[in-house]
């Protein structure tokens, strides 16, 4: 009997986990191996090089915070307000090995420093505030209003993490909440 084989899909998530770690130097196969509690040779069953497990990297984490997390909202159905309040949720919650924040941060970092990255994060955020404005045109009329809108949900998902911030009299999850109540109102 042959030895089972690390699915190629847990070579990625623990990819990203480094990435997240230490930013794409810490991509190491060797350190993915001994993380994954494997040999090396099992990698090169599914990738050529390092070079190919980070563009698959990239392309897993933009399919993941783009289009997965688009089919998930859409699939449960509702008018604009009730999918923008499943998104929001979504969000806060989840923190799979690719939508977590700490790959966000780290892929808009490494784009910083390696123009080949760039575009996979182009095209993700795009296609998150293109989703964002076919959402929020639903119910506001004015572009300006939708392009506000949309630019502060999508920081506020991005820069949340960053902010260190103490709320004042409100909790950080009552803060939230009423920007979620303003933004769809």
């Amino acid at each position: 009997m042959g030895a089972i084989r690390t699915p190629r899909d847990k070579w990625i998530e623990e990819g990203l986990r480094a990435l997240a770690a230490g930013g794409p130097e810490a991509v190491r196969v060797e350190v993915l191996a001994q993380a994954l509690g494997v040999s090396k040779g099992g990698f090169y069953g599914y990738f050529r090089n390092r070079a190919a497990l980070l563009e698959e990297m990239l392309e897993t984490w933009e399919r993941g915070v783009a289009e997965d997390v688009i089919q998930r909202i859409e699939r449960d159905g509702g008018d604009a307000r009730e999918r923008l309040g499943r998104l929001f949720d979504f969000v806060e919650t989840s923190e799979t090995p690719v939508a977590s924040a700490g790959v966000e941060l780290a892929i808009r970092d490494w784009a910083r420093r390696d123009e080949g990255v760039v575009p996979f994060l182009r095209r993700a955020d795009n296609r998150r505030m293109d989703y964002l404005r076919e959402l929020y045109r639903a119910f506001c009329p004015d572009d300006g209003d939708v392009e506000a809108r949309c630019l502060i949900t999508f920081s506020l998902r991005i820069g949340d993490h960053l902010i260190a911030a103490d709320n004042g009299p409100c909790s950080r999850t009552e803060v939230l909440a009423a920007v979620r109540n303003r933004l769809l109102g």
